[in-house]
């Protein structure tokens, strides 16, 4: 299953005329590219359940609402110019998830943790003060280099109350988040094996979430954590 070019020319459109008048005028070509995105979200959800455990029933269920929630928000454009989805991972042991943006010239995937909460924040950052060389191997490592360049995220001027600021691994402590992402070009985006090449970065992503999931599932004694 492939991302049509119909795809783009609709997401350019919407961008172009970001109302409601023109949306509903153009209700069911949104209905065709959204059922497009619906097959493709599918077809990479059967190819991730090979390497993974996905709690995210459908790929019409990993899609996100074309509709803004502009309650809060400066920008008042009602409609994301974009398609975008994820998928969660089945179980408590399973931490982190995948993240897929599909927009003409800048589309990528994403994974991590954007906003842990304090608990698991500390305990990540615990880890780190005790293995933060394993996490710096797979942070190091080709692979992760190649497919993702590096960890990034908001992070603390200063190390988090209770933490040496001189520790070897401060720069990962003071994070506040822990994100990856890659890009595609358009081209990528509408080749016939794109959906192969999202699912390879998100398979990618296993090293650094197996690591994740490990430092917030078990204590300093690598006993399981009981909640």
């Amino acid at each position: 299953m492939t991302i049509d070019k119909s795809v783009f020319d609709f997401l350019k459109k919407l961008k172009k005329n970001n109302d409601r008048d023109w949306f509903n005028a153009h209700k069911e070509d949104y209905l065709r590219q959204h059922e497009i995105m619906i097959q493709f979200a599918d077809n990479l959800l059967g190819e991730m359940q090979k390497h993974d455990y996905i709690e995210t029933a459908s790929g019409k269920k990993s899609l996100h609402r074309i509709y803004r929630d502009i309650r809060f928000s400066s920008d008042k454009t009602p409609y994301n110019s974009h398609f975008g989805g994820s998928f969660k991972r089945a179980t408590a042991a399973l931490r982190g998830g995948y993240y897929f943006h599909i927009e003409p010239g800048n589309s990528f995937v994403g994974g991590g943790f954007w906003g842990p909460n304090s608990e698991d924040l500390k305990r990540i950052r615990e880890d780190i003060a005790d293995n933060g060389d394993e996490l710096k191997a797979i942070l190091n490592s080709k692979k992760f280099k190649s497919a993702f360049g590096q960890l990034w995220g908001d992070a603390l001027k200063t190390a988090p109350k209770g933490f040496d600021k001189d520790h070897p691994h401060i720069d990962l402590i003071r994070m506040k988040q822990f994100l990856i992402s890659k890009s595609f070009s358009d081209e990528e985006v509408l080749s016939k094996n794109f959906f192969q090449k999202m699912n390879a970065a998100f398979k990618e992503m296993r090293p650094f979430f197996d690591y994740m999931s490990l430092a917030l599932t078990t204590d300093a004694n690598g006993e399981v954590i009981r909640k």
